[in-house]
């Protein structure tokens, strides 16, 4: 099973003190196995989003001692800032990341809540998919009236808190805790600095839209139905939440978007649609920022979709996809977008161990003619087999960008990001092979006294050896699906290319043959004589296939060369 990770993303209100910020965040980082993932800090609107992460116990812990530091140092009676805010610590949500469905989620949500009201005596709401309530779901309407209307709010009885009491304490105020899925925070720059514009174009984009009116469609009479509720004119795009201000740092408006499903509106769709309307108005886009850290997915999709829209082809490496998504968005536009310090994914693998893949070639080639036994031929086979798919899908690109090839542009490009996926799962199987190797290692260290620890011993390395032996065969698999991509490449792609895509031929077949003597080897080391006979005669399969097919692709190319 995979660990239980969920994110938290607490907003603190104070944004120009980091003094007090960093006794926040040591309060957070002093619960061991929490890892700090971003600080951002916004002077303007006098907030800081904290992000961090970790197994649900853990994070729920720190999340308490990094609200009860806020409730401590910060004092809403001299709070001012341009967001909308009610408490020293404003909103605590917490989201899933890996290995935990939203239900558990919102159970725990529920915990630090009910622990927050009860021990530190803060009027807590619950919201989003927490608050069974759907009335008082939305942080909007929770956090309607802000501090200094909430003292007379909270005593009204359907806006009693979930946990805590129903007064407000005029020091640190109120908070919002809850579970939701990723929040994108997301901010549009605009060559203007009306916030009366801005509010415009938010308004038709956000889902809420605006008010109908009468005529006038700023000063005319606002419209009712027949149950006297104001009538709206819902907006262009679905879960986005938008509002226009001023930012005196920057000396321009902007539109501040929440993306609440960004699988609904994406942040590249949001860009546009703002383009589109701002154009409407005479306002031209400059950029944008991402407010705290971001999921990969969403730029690698705005990466893709800005090629597609260019004619290019989409089948290109993570970094190329994410560099093209800050260009068309204008991320760098107010600083330097950095993807290692801004994309989650990423802040969690630069913070685990350093891997075999990170390494340069030449570090690479040292590491594995030292005396380690790792990494060994089953690393070096999947590296093999990931450089010659990269080669099948080098041919890819270069057809899919040949002159007078334009309208065969999607068909390579959908070669090319499929050879993309296995390439990055190839990659991947050159750290397992080495991890699982290691798995051996420590089952063999492992204490064999009494029978119950040798029983335990017994059991660990034969789990270890297994997997040892699926790690070479799961790299045969994916190297063999890898065949169809350079036989397309060799007798349709760019002709100039041929000898490049026969040369990842080799490699396939290298890395194939590679894997399945280690799958052989390590399958005779097993005491489970059926599972060593199965994993044996699946990779005996994949070897036969794979050689007939790769001789028969070679054939035709040496055909092709002879003179």
């Amino acid at each position: 099973m995979l660990k239980q990770i969920i994110e938290c993303v607490p907003n603190f209100s104070e944004g120009n003190d980091p003094n007090i910020i960093k006794q926040i965040t040591n309060a957070i980082e002093s619960v061991e196995g929490v890892m700090l993932l971003h600080v951002d800090m916004g002077k303007a609107t006098n907030r800081t989003v904290v992000t961090f992460a970790g197994e649900p116990q853990k994070v729920i812990n720190a999340a308490f001692l990094g609200i009860q530091k806020a409730a401590e140092l910060i004092d809403m009676r001299k709070h001012k800032g341009e967001h909308p805010r009610m408490g020293a610590t404003d909103v605590c949500p917490l989201v899933p990341v890996s290995g935990i469905n939203m239900a558990e989620c919102v159970a725990w949500a529920i915990k630090l809540a009910e622990r927050v009201g009860k021990e530190l005596a803060i009027p807590v709401y619950l919201y989003e998919e927490a608050q069974i309530n759907k009335v008082r779901s939305n942080l909007s309407i929770i956090r309607a009236g802000e501090y200094e209307g909430f003292a007379k709010k909270i005593t009204l009885p359907e806006w009693q808190p979930d946990f805590g009491p129903a007064e407000l304490p005029l020091k640190h105020g109120a908070t919002v805790i809850g579970a939701r899925d990723f929040l994108i925070a997301y901010n549009i720059n605009l060559n203007t600095k009306s916030t009366r514009i801005a509010n415009r174009i938010a308004f038709d984009v956000r889902e809420a839209g605006r008010v109908k009116r009468e005529g006038n469609p700023i000063t005319g009479k606002i419209v009712k139905d027949a149950n006297g509720e104001e009538v709206r004119i819902p907006g262009t795009l679905k879960a986005v939440k938008a509002i226009g201000w001023y930012i005196e740092e920057y000396g321009m408006a902007q539109i501040s978007m929440n993306l609440t499903n960004y699988k609904i509106t994406s942040v590249h769709q949001a860009f546009d649609e703002v383009c589109n309307k701002g154009n409407e108005r005479g306002v031209r886009i400059t950029g944008s920022e991402l407010v705290g850290l971001v999921p990969l997915g969403p730029l690698l999709d705005a990466g893709r979709y800005y090629l597609n829209k260019q004619g290019r082809s989409t089948g290109v490496s993570e970094s190329e996809l994410i560099d093209i998504a800050i260009q068309s968005l204008g991320l760098n536009q107010l600083g330097a977008f950095n993807p290692k310090e801004r994309i989650i994914e990423y802040v969690l693998e630069k913070k685990s161990n350093k891997q075999l893949v990170d390494m340069s070639i030449r570090a690479f080639a040292n590491e594995t003619a030292s005396e380690s036994a790792a990494p060994g031929g089953g690393s070096v086979s999947a590296l093999s087999a990931a450089l010659g798919v990269s080669l099948g899908t080098m041919v890819a690109n270069l057809s899919a960008d040949k002159r007078g090839w334009e309208e065969r542009t999607k068909e390579f490009s959908d070669w090319a990001e499929q050879g993309q996926s296995l390439k990055d799962e190839l990659l991947f199987l050159i750290d397992e092979d080495t991890n699982s190797f290691n798995a051996i290692m420590n089952a063999l260290q492992l204490p064999k006294e009494t029978e119950a620890e040798k029983d335990f011993r017994k059991t660990a390395l034969e789990n270890a050896s297994i997997y040892a032996t699926e790690v070479p065969l799961r790299t045969m698999k994916v190297a063999f699906k890898c065949i169809p991509l350079l036989k397309y490449m060799v007798e349709n792609g760019n002709p100039n290319s041929v000898t490049d895509a026969a040369v990842g031929l080799l490699c396939i077949k290298t890395a194939v043959r590679g894997a399945y003597f280690n799958v052989m080897v390590n399958a005779k080391g097993l005491s489970t004589t059926d599972k060593a006979k199965e994993l044996a005669s699946e990779a005996k399969s994949i070897l036969k296939q794979n050689h007939t097919e790769i001789d028969s692709i070679l054939d035709k190319v040496e055909s092709t060369l002879a003179f």
